[in-house]
């Protein structure tokens, strides 16, 4: 049960919360950004305050290309992602971008839309990312359940008012890699009221001294779509010889899919995994894996007509 004090910050982080969604404005991402590289209809919002994790962010909304031509008539579900900068834009990404816009120009052909929300990381990426205390890397507590609830108690609530949203459960999902691969799985398997599908791409199960098995462990299943996946060529040379194995990364991926599926998850059916050959920690090897990534965790065409 919340303290007194404890309740108090809960109840003002719920005021600052509202006072975000009536204060926030939204901008043509071509008019901020003239050299850029996104395909399709890309906003960003002025900084949004996180009274979670005490800092804030512009956010990145992605809209299908029927959004604006199909009145006020269709709503879409919506995909959280992490590492915004990598997600749309080769002039603002680390090493290459994911080409989130690119793949959602395609699968809309197929039938496949849904908004994307990009929330870009900061210097605290390693500690927002992450659940777990991590002492040995310097990471005393991970903010990983701060950083959900500003995704959940925040922004969620801001994109639903503002957009045409899908709001429910089995319409919302979230997915990122390395790290945020992670904060995925975990938000999926412990935040499972609000997000119905998860993409966990070349996940950091390691961090934290492996504790995302203890998390699957005494999870429940949850009814929904989960995605993970790894390159065959992910992991250094010097963490394999340390880990004593061939490659450690992969290994420890083969045991989260297995852990997974112990735990209730069905392959083709609740859970899909993937192997990339010959592919590394890369953003171009996360862009390959995106587009069947997303068929089969965006809901179905037809699901979207109920």
């Amino acid at each position: 049960m919340a303290s007194g004090g404890d309740q108090r910050s809960l109840e003002d982080q719920k005021a600052l919360s509202l006072l975000t969604m009536t204060h926030t404005s939204w901008h043509e991402y071509r008019h901020i950004r003239p050299k850029h590289t996104v395909a399709g209809h890309l906003i960003m919002s002025d900084p949004v305050y996180s009274p979670q994790l005490n800092n804030s962010r512009h956010l990145l909304v992605w809209l299908p290309n029927s959004y604006d031509t199909t009145g006020r008539t269709r709503h879409y579900p919506v995909l959280y992602m992490h590492d915004g900068q990598n997600l749309f834009d080769a002039y603002t990404s680390f090493s290459g971008e994911w080409q989130v816009d690119e793949t959602m120009c395609r699968l809309e052909d197929e039938g496949y839309e849904a908004i994307i929300v990009g929330l870009p990381n900061n210097e605290r990426r390693i500690h927002e990312y992450s659940p777990y205390s991590a002492i040995n890397m310097r990471v005393m507590q991970g903010q990983g359940d701060d950083y959900l609830r500003y995704i959940t108690d925040t922004v969620k609530p801001l994109i639903d008012s503002t957009f045409r949203t899908r709001p429910e459960r089995e319409f919302t999902g979230i997915a990122g890699s390395s790290m945020g691969g992670l904060i995925s799985l975990y938000a999926y398997l412990c935040h499972g009221h609000t997000f119905g599908f998860a993409g966990a791409f070349s996940p950091a199960y390691w961090f934290g001294s492996s504790a995302i098995f203890d998390t699957v462990e005494h999870s429940r299943y949850m009814p929904g779509r989960l995605y993970l996946d790894i390159g065959t060529d992910e992991g250094g040379m010097s963490k394999q010889r340390m880990r004593g194995t061939a490659n450690y990364y992969v290994y420890g991926v083969q045991r989260l899919a297995d852990a997974l599926r112990g735990q209730g998850y069905r392959d083709g059916e609740s859970f899909q995994y993937v192997e990339e050959p010959g592919a590394g920690h890369t953003e171009s090897a996360w862009a390959r894996r995106l587009p069947d990534a997303l068929r089969f965790l965006l809901p179905r065409p037809w699901e979207m007509e109920s």
